[in-house]
């Protein structure tokens, strides 16, 4: 298949490719992997890449996305027998005894899993950076972050080497990096796709699973390929209305939209940010719909409060589970700096501790429950910053505390994890460019269980405020 055919196709329009016999899973295959080798030698966004035999072998000969090239982040999600390192040495070596049951979902879509992504270590920050694998660099600017923690996702995507890869979101995760990238980032309900079986929820409920994507209608249609309860879930949230990529053709009916331009956090942001998501909302007005400045109610210290404790908690028993594995012990020598002190942190939580914070929690999740009540959606930033220079958020750098560690990574995103902490959908759209033409991210946010509000208004901007499939940077240097 010739590489410019192979880049103007969404993930949807190579599976059609493929279904009518105009080229194999495996030429889709040779494209993905020639790409991967003359571009990921500039971002770093690939761990390994596989045998594209073994690979078109294990996927499903049906679904929506069958022949696709597709990558998993290093994190949560795992192959049975691949390796699963979490971006840590102290994680090298590791591999998985089983498909998590959206690995299976993912096979089962038809999807070809070519190799592993990078992630920053035990996946907390917001630029993929980690003493095993190094930085991943933004395509647009490889001297730049690609976001974190599916930065390694984003990068491969945005440099076109694949049409779509795993993501997940405990913060911003999926989002964050799609607002670097000019990426479609959608972080589903929680809820709507399974983590199992080996956890009833990620991160206490703050992580979510899904994926990175260049079109609307991509994230819409493995939605509907991956989403509902698994065998043992704690909880079943209710099925969507319709199928996900049959309510984009619906036109939403005239909805009220909040905006809120400044953070909770009250860290500032560039005007450029400011001028592009304000840009938007004048682009809603005139296409009908109700603007309104306003945000929920929030406390900010609380909520930071809160998240470093819900973070730490959890990363102090994984890395206890992981020594128990592997007989190594959490130093300088196995983890970050930054990943170190919060490990210390959490050990030293109290259940009290834990408790209080999952009430901090439900203070947020009612606010947001009634503000959504009065609102369709939330229309904000999702970075306060455009992409940073590498090693801004390296978690090899000294002198953070869990908490200062916290603040320092979400001052760069701090619109997006509040949503983590009330499950609610939320999505990012690479709807403007800076002046230095970089991506920005604007970020949409329902109410629980509405992805289709989501989807169905994505669909509708990327017609009348489309983006590039891809960054001009993989061109330029090709």
């Amino acid at each position: 298949m010739d590489r410019s055919d192979y880049l103007a196709h969404d993930a949807l329009g190579l599976a059609a490719l493929v279904r009518a016999g105009q080229v194999s899973a495996r030429e889709l295959a040779d494209c993905a992997l020639a790409l991967a080798a003359e571009r990921n030698p500039r971002v770093n966004a690939l761990l390994e890449t596989v045998d594209p035999d073994a690979a078109c072998a294990a996927a499903g000969a049906g679904g929506a996305f069958a022949g696709v090239p597709f990558l998993v982040k290093d994190l949560v999600l795992h192959q049975k027998d691949a390796l699963c390192e979490m971006g840590s040495r102290l994680c090298a070596g590791l591999r998985a005894a089983a498909d998590t049951e959206l690995m299976a979902r993912f096979r089962a879509a038809g999807l070809v899993t070519l190799g592993r992504t990078a992630t920053p270590e035990m996946g907390y920050s917001v630029s993929t950076e980690s003493a095993l694998a190094g930085a991943t660099g933004n395509p647009w600017n490889p001297a730049l972050m690609a976001g974190g923690s599916s930065g390694g996702s984003a990068a491969a995507v945005a440099a076109g080497i694949v049409p779509l890869a795993h993501a997940n979101d405990g913060g911003g995760s999926i989002r964050i990096p799609a607002a670097c990238c000019g990426l479609v980032g959608l972080k589903p309900t929680r809820g709507r796709v399974p983590i199992g079986p080996d956890a009833a929820e990620g991160l206490s409920g703050l992580g979510i699973e899904f994926a990175l994507t260049r079109s609307v209608r991509d994230a819409a249609a493995l939605l509907d390929a991956v989403q509902g309860g698994a065998p043992g879930d704690p909880y079943v949230i209710p099925a969507p209305r319709q199928a996900y990529l049959e309510s984009l053709a619906l036109r939403s009916p005239r909805l009220r939209i909040a905006l809120c331009t400044q953070p909770w956090s009250g860290v500032p942001v560039d005007p450029e940010i400011v001028q592009a998501v304000r840009q938007v909302a004048r682009h809603l007005a005139c296409e009908g719909y109700e603007i309104v400045e306003s945000r929920p109610a929030l406390d900010p210290e609380a909520f930071a409060a809160a998240n470093t404790c819900v973070w730490s908690a959890n990363i102090a028993r994984w890395v206890d589970d992981i020594c128990a594995a592997t007989g190594r012990s959490p130093s300088l020598d196995t983890l970050q700096p930054a990943t170190l002190e919060i490990y210390e942190f959490g050990r030293g939580l109290s259940a009290g501790d834990f408790l209080a914070a999952l009430a901090s929690f439900n203070t947020v999740n009612r606010s947001l429950g009634e503000f959504f009540t009065r609102y369709d959606l939330l229309l904000s930033p999702v970075t306060a910053l455009l992409a940073q220079p590498l090693g801004t958020y390296s978690a090899a750098r000294e002198g953070f505390t869990a908490r200062s560690w916290t603040d320092h990574i979400f001052s760069f995103a701090p619109f997006t994890a509040v949503f983590n902490a009330t499950g609610q959908p939320a999505i990012s759209l690479p709807l403007a460019r800076s002046r230095s033409g970089l991506p920005i991210g604007i970020q949409f946010a329902a109410g629980f269980g509405r992805e289709d509000l989501l989807l169905a208004l994505a669909a509708r901007l990327e017609e009348s405020m489309p983006w590039p499939q891809t960054a001009p940077f993989t061109e330029n240097h090709a």
